[in-house]
């Protein structure tokens, strides 16, 4: 009976940290192609590049740790 609700969150849970995996993905990606085409990027935008690499890295990570995947790996 509690353990049915224990996976549902779990399953929630691991549902929301690959939306955020993706989102993060997305935005590290975006930066990046905007300082690959930037001549002198600003200090500012290298410091969100990192720190979009960094959110990325913690949640691929977390998501291993986990052991969660896409479902189209199964």
């Amino acid at each position: 009976m509690f353990f049915s609700r224990k996976g549902r969150l779990r399953k929630e849970g691991d549902q929301r940290l690959l939306e955020s995996l993706q989102q993060i993905k997305t935005v590290w990606a975006n930066q990046k192609a905007m300082v690959e085409r930037s001549v002198e990027p600003s200090d500012q935008v290298l410091c969100e590049l990192k720190l979009a690499e960094a959110k990325y890295l913690f949640l691929l990570k977390e998501a291993k740790i986990r052991k969660v995947t896409t479902g189209r790996l199964k």
